[in-house]
């Protein structure tokens, strides 16, 4: 489950040398050669399969996504990145500008979960609306994504529609679904009612079943959220929440709190403390900053990349230029993709 390296030497030629000895017999040319070592990566796609390429040694992320992109036949890259993960078994997103070599392990993932998907990807690019599937599922499936028996059915019924097809009696006999997966803890029950709902699609197409599935997944409570352990200022255990919509705030998996990016003025992040500027209220007269304690520095700026990157990604009408300058205070990281506004 990850990208792997595995170092190898090729040889270049320079060319020939034009230099001789100062002896009297001239040598003959010689060829020089340059060693390029370069690094065999294995990357856990979402459907479980594996892709494997070769990279230079100190190629940067960005090569490699773009060449998994490229067997995906992936147009709308936006809404996906690679994942790997670091010492402390943190899911970190590969950074586009760094060296693969730092990032050993690594996975295809959906990377952002645009609000109305199926209205949002391009109708021309069904291997990416095909590949939020994936994902979705691969949330629900391991409960990461919260359902009811309810939506369960239904969205395992669409599941089933765009990879079985239409109901056929003869090929479709007992229990045609218990080889797939709809639900962490699936039963006998939630199967029959998929098997049921399924009956009713004759004539859906694959597509119209993967748009069917978006429409009711984005529904969800959860979905789109990414979450992230920290403490509030009493010290209490919370979830942090970034979305297409803002930061929420949870506790014993219940919302408590939610401030829209438009009422967030700062997001920075000191050591392992991550904090938020909240413009003020109708009746406030003063801006006020809400702290969070994260488990260490790393998981703060973790946080605080995964903000801008939702905020510039949802909100703004352009990335944010880099800032110019010799002397540059802060972090020198900027969000470098398209943007969906």
């Amino acid at each position: 489950q990850g990208t792997e390296m595995e170092e190898k030497d090729y040889s270049e030629t320079d060319g020939l040398s034009d230099k001789t000895t100062p002896s009297k017999t001239q040598k003959s040319p010689q060829k020089t050669t340059k060693k390029v070592k370069s690094a065999l990566c294995r990357v856990t796609l979402l459907d479980a399969s594996e892709y494997e390429c070769e990279v230079e040694k100190h190629a940067r992320g960005q090569v490699l996504f773009d060449m998994v992109c490229e067997h995906l036949n992936l147009l709308e890259k936006d809404y996906f990145g690679l994942t790997f993960c670091d010492s402390d078994s943190q899911k970190n997103w590969l950074d586009p500008s760094k060296e693969i070599k730092k990032q050993i392990r690594s996975k295809c993932l959906g990377r952002v979960h645009p609000p109305q998907p199926w209205g949002t990807l391009s109708p021309s690019a069904p291997s990416c609306r095909y590949y939020l599937c994936l994902q979705l599922r691969a949330d629900i499936i391991t409960g990461r994504l919260p359902c009811s028996f309810v939506t369960h059915a239904l969205l395992g019924s669409y599941a089933v529609q765009a990879e079985l097809g239409d109901y056929d009696a003869e090929e479709h006999v007992g229990n045609y679904v218990s080889e797939l997966r709809f639900a962490p803890n699936q039963t006998r029950e939630l199967e029959e009612r998929i098997m049921e709902l399924h009956k009713t699609y004759r004539g859906m197409t694959p597509g119209e079943a993967e748009i069917h599935f978006l429409e009711n997944a984005k529904k969800l409570s959860m979905y789109g959220v990414d979450l992230h352990h920290a403490k509030d200022s009493e010290g209490i255990d919370i979830m942090l929440g970034v979305c297409a919509n803002g930061l929420l705030i949870y506790r014993d998996r219940l919302r408590i709190n939610r401030f829209a990016w438009p009422k967030i003025l700062k997001i920075s992040y000191k050591r392992s403390n991550f904090y938020i500027k909240i413009r003020p209220g109708e009746y406030e007269q003063f801006e006020s900053t809400i702290g969070f304690k994260l488990p260490n520095h790393r998981s703060a700026k973790r946080l605080w990349k995964v903000c801008i990157e939702h905020h510039t990604f949802f909100r703004l009408v352009s990335p944010e230029p880099p800032p110019k300058g010799f002397l540059v205070m802060g972090s020198k990281f900027r969000y470098s993709g398209r943007t969906q506004a």
